[in-house]
């Protein structure tokens, strides 16, 4: 009940750093998606390739939060931005890059055969192969990959606090400064119930992007 209070007595500021958080994931997200996804389908046709880029990408997954944060400090302070949001959006670009990445790569090598050898007998050249017929058909697992970056980066942002970037990990900061249950209880809380709201939103947007066709072919194998 005093979470309840807290909430109710401070819900111009909460809906502030939710926005705050929001913007910083959903910003982050965009950046990463412009990067990882050409690079997962340039990566798919190179076996060499991909095997390093994953790599770099997993070691950079093993990173604690705030030991990246540590480490961009001194590289971006030389232009001033070594605190704030800059910082945080980077990282969060950086952690998203494995499930973006892996998803699309998995998803353009698993479309079917059988798919690619009709498109070129229609007379299809490979940008319009990957453009009409394999990335649409990749769709699905694409957003999968979204949606998990999306997720995991909801509660890396909360860290992010700590820098000075803002968002709900505001009110976890200063709970664990001043001792006040309350706070934290009501941080926590509203991260958690953002991260099943953006989970929630991103399978409906999966389900809605995923061709007909292809969602009858998956009822039918379930």
């Amino acid at each position: 009940m005093n979470t309840l209070r807290f909430l109710a007595d401070n819900w111009p500021r909460a809906l502030y750093l939710t926005w705050e958080h929001v913007w910083m994931v959903g910003l982050a997200l965009a950046l990463a998606a412009l990067i990882g996804v050409p690079l997962g389908v340039l990566i798919s046709r190179r076996e060499s390739l991909a095997a390093k880029v994953l790599n770099t990408a997993n070691i950079l997954m093993t990173i604690p939060s705030v030991a990246l944060f540590g480490l961009m400090l001194p590289i971006l302070s030389w232009v001033d931005l070594g605190l704030g949001k800059v910082p945080a959006v980077i990282a969060l670009v950086l952690y998203s890059q494995l499930p973006i990445i892996r998803n699309t790569c998995t998803a353009i090598r698993d479309v079917p055969p059988s798919v690619i050898e009709a498109g070129r007998g229609m007379g299809m050249d490979r940008s319009a192969m990957l453009l009409e017929v394999e990335i649409p058909l990749a769709i699905p697992v694409i957003l999968a990959g979204l949606r998990t970056a999306a997720v995991m980066n909801i509660g890396i942002a909360s860290i992010a606090a700590y820098i000075g970037a803002g968002g709900l990990g505001v009110f976890i900061q200063q709970d664990i400064d001043r001792v006040y249950p309350e706070m934290i209880l009501a941080g926590a809380a509203l991260v958690s119930i953002l991260a099943i709201f953006v989970d929630s939103g991103m399978a409906l947007l999966e389900r809605l992007l995923t061709p007909r066709g292809l969602n009858i072919q998956q009822r039918m194998t379930q």
